[in-house]
């Protein structure tokens, strides 16, 4: 696969184009060829197309686009191309992400919240309103976003199925489930049954994206 980014210098939306294209070449098998439209190269190949504006993408000599395609374009147009090493090592889990470094370290967070509120305030063993409070900070805040950081990590290594990662959807979970586990031990402590409620109904968001994400690890489709 050869990809030609018509571009013309000075331009802005070019440089825009170009440093999108440097990095999904740098995570695919295809070739790039740069080609400015103010040299020989790069005018013909405007002439041949009847080209009245860049940057512009060939793929394989076909015309696929005009302006500046975004990065989940970009990849969309590639993706027939294979892999680079590194870049199946970070989607097979290899390395860690940013938002599962945020789930691990959020998970730190809630196992010290928990800890100190449950010594602080005696509720270890008592049965005071707060002890439910700081418990769930354990089991819905620390359980949960362990799972969620080293759970996405690790899944892609035993099944071999990649997971891609820094989606939009990775950080709605992440928001949904610290809302809902805020929500579910402020209400506890609180006596407040509706914030209790409200809590579990994003923290039950939160479980229902991770699902979705994961799914096509476990079970891809045997198509692609």
């Amino acid at each position: 696969m050869k990809v030609e980014l018509l571009v013309r210098s000075g331009c802005s939306s070019c440089a825009q184009a170009e440093a999108i294209w440097r990095l999904v070449v740098d995570e695919r098998e295809f070739e790039l060829a740069v080609l400015d439209v103010a040299e020989a190269a790069g005018s013909t190949r405007a002439e041949q197309l009847a080209l009245k504006a860049v940057p512009a993408v060939l793929m394989d000599g076909e015309l696929k686009a005009v302006g500046v395609v975004c990065i989940q374009e970009a990849r969309e147009l590639t993706q027939a191309a294979p892999l680079k090493a590194h870049a199946m090592l970070r989607r097979m889990g290899m390395f860690f992400s940013v938002e599962n470094r945020w789930f691990i370290v959020s998970a730190q967070v809630y196992l010290m919240l928990a800890g100190i509120g449950l010594v602080l305030n005696g509720s270890l063993l008592s049965d005071s309103a707060s002890r439910p409070a700081f418990l769930h900070l354990f089991t819905l805040g620390f359980l949960l976003f362990m799972i969620y950081g080293l759970g996405a990590h690790m899944l892609p290594r035993f099944t071999g199925n990649p997971l891609v990662e820094g989606s939009t959807w990775s950080w709605v979970q992440m928001g949904l489930a610290h809302v809902g586990v805020t929500a579910y031990a402020v209400g506890y402590f609180a006596g407040w049954q509706a914030l209790t409620l409200g809590g579990a109904v994003f923290a039950w968001c939160s479980l229902l994206i991770f699902l979705l994400r994961v799914w096509p690890v476990l079970w891809p489709n045997k198509r692609s």
